[in-house]
């Protein structure tokens, strides 16, 4: 099992503490903090072992196309491991250029079963995120019926939803009072706080709570889950946990302490032990 993280900052990223780091790419990746240009991803490609993947997982307009397959040839020959992609232009272009990089399939809630997994993996498709509303058990049935290689995200401020419009922008014009780049919402019916931040992509939806997914890391390693994902954003302690989790992990998940320790990151496991029930409104 290897231990991917995302950063929240260029000023740290924890090279030495972790297998593999995901990059976001500047104007064609959204739900991200912070976003690196190609000129960035190169020079950290130069100066790491560690395993790099790009993210690219904004909607594609017919004016990117150009662009986008000029940067997925220059990503192919500085060799990294592969691109999270969300539009399947992507997918498209790999086949068209014949690139040797490999691809994460990054369609959120739609990656949620072997079979769809295995036609994204029959179509060249290396890798796939696994959908944040499925339960462990539907998880681990993934890793063991699929052949794509599953990433699992672990522990996060998870992504919710994103939407193109600048609705901070609106919502603080309608009140016409002076704009920031963060709100947080409340919504009635799971009586759930969502933070909501906006960029030049548009606006991001995230749950106000971390996730804290360290108590499932051993049944994962047990069913041999091959990626689980960090996110720096909203985790104070990140340094020290993905230090102790590459430890965890190379010590084959046997340390109770560890789990106990990351207790303080709180008790939401999200939906690890929830299943999604959906029933007809009468």
């Amino acid at each position: 099992m290897k231990l991917l993280i995302e950063v929240s900052s260029k000023n740290n990223l924890y090279l030495d503490n972790t297998n593999g780091i995901i990059l976001a790419l500047d104007n064609y990746s959204v739900e991200s903090i912070v976003s690196f240009s190609v000129d960035e991803i190169k020079e950290i490609r130069n100066n790491t072992s560690c395993e790099i993947f790009v993210k690219i997982n904004k909607n594609l307009m017919n004016e990117d196309i150009e662009k986008v397959k000029n940067i997925l040839i220059e990503l192919d020959k500085i060799g990294i491991t592969g691109v999270f992609f969300y539009d399947l232009a992507i997918l498209e272009l790999k086949r068209e250029l014949n690139l040797n990089i490999d691809l994460v399939w990054n369609q959120t809630h739609m990656v949620n079963n072997y079979k769809t997994c295995d036609y994204y993996y029959s179509k060249g498709v290396k890798y796939a995120l696994l959908g944040k509303e499925i339960t462990l058990d539907e998880i681990i049935e993934i890793i063991k019926k699929s052949k794509i290689t599953s990433m699992v995200e672990v522990v996060s401020r998870p992504s919710v939803a994103f939407s193109k419009r600048k609705l901070i922008t609106n919502y603080y014009k309608d009140l016409g009072k002076e704009k920031t780049d963060e709100l947080i919402i409340h919504e009635k019916v799971t009586d759930s706080n969502y933070l909501l931040v906006e960029d030049s992509n548009g606006t991001s939806f995230y749950l106000d709570k971390i996730t804290n997914g360290t108590s499932v890391i051993k049944e994962l390693f047990e069913n041999k889950c091959q990626y689980i994902i960090m996110r720096e954003f909203g985790i104070d302690c990140f340094s020290e946990l993905i230090t102790d989790t590459k430890n965890y992990i190379s010590n084959g998940c046997i340390d109770d302490d560890y789990v106990n320790k990351y207790k303080k990151l709180g008790d939401s496991t999200n939906f690890f032990f929830k299943k999604t029930i959906y029933k007809v409104k009468k």
